[in-house]
């Protein structure tokens, strides 16, 4: 198995002491506080977000798709964590206050590895597959993830490299994965739009398509001489000039 090593001066070990060496001398009830919003608080906080980011996707023009997005993302946290199982497996990097005498270690008892970072990794995942759907709670989101990676070094749980290795993952798995799970999303999110439980997905009132239109509905189409055609339909064949012109 992998384990990972380093020689000489080591930065990743600087800024862990710098970071963590703040807990040392922080009130008790700062530590306290930091200890909640890194094992627990940030991701209640993204939970709420999403509901949020879900409440108003509902009440947009086209709100499948916009669903579709938000669902995404916490999907992508998940698939984030399934794909951290066998790497921490095979790295087999132990937590820091393992190998680092006399760190504060805000969280005692963690025995599993600590390379990368299933908080990192999951808080990056949800506030990247949140900017896919919608920038403003996607910014929120990813703000949200880098205060989990400060949260994690500063309670000694985990190495920066950890943290940063969780955001790189969470990022990939959003991304990589958003195009073939938004294709089978949306016409989910579409179909249970329609039916009894259609709220979930659209607000009573709120058009199916972000163009008004109900989906599957082609929308006339203008062309020159003031004529409208549906999706589909034949051009009227011109006579004359134009007609030898297309022979």
């Amino acid at each position: 198995m992998a384990v990972l090593a380093f020689e000489g001066p080591n930065p990743d070990v600087d800024v862990l002491d710098g970071i963590n060496g703040l807990a040392k001398d922080a009130p008790h009830w700062v530590n306290r506080a930091m200890e909640y919003l890194g094992e627990y608080g940030i991701i209640a906080g993204l939970a709420v977000l999403c509901l949020v980011a879900w409440w108003a996707a509902r009440r947009r023009p086209g709100a499948p798709s916009a669903v579709a997005g938000l669902v995404w993302a916490p999907l992508a946290a998940g698939l984030a964590l399934l794909v951290n199982i066998p790497i921490r497996a095979f790295v087999e990097r132990p937590r820091p206050f393992e190998d680092h005498a006399g760190m504060a270690v805000l969280i005692p008892g963690k025995s599993d590895f600590s390379f990368v970072s299933d908080h990192a990794a999951l808080t990056m995942a949800v506030g990247v597959g949140l900017f896919i759907a919608h920038r403003k709670y996607g910014l929120i989101g990813i703000g949200l993830a880098l205060l989990e990676g400060f949260c994690r070094v500063y309670m000694g749980v985990h190495y920066p490299t950890d943290v940063i290795g969780g955001f790189a993952l969470g990022t990939a798995v959003a991304l990589l994965l958003a195009p073939p799970a938004q294709a089978l999303l949306v016409p989910l999110m579409t179909r249970l739009g329609r039916s009894r439980a259609g709220r979930l997905v659209r607000a009573p009132g709120v058009p199916e398509t972000a163009d008004g239109r109900a989906a599957g509905v082609a929308e006339p189409d203008e062309v020159p001489g003031g004529l409208a055609m549906t999706t589909g339909a034949a051009l009227p064949r011109r006579e004359g000039r134009d007609s030898d012109l297309a022979a």
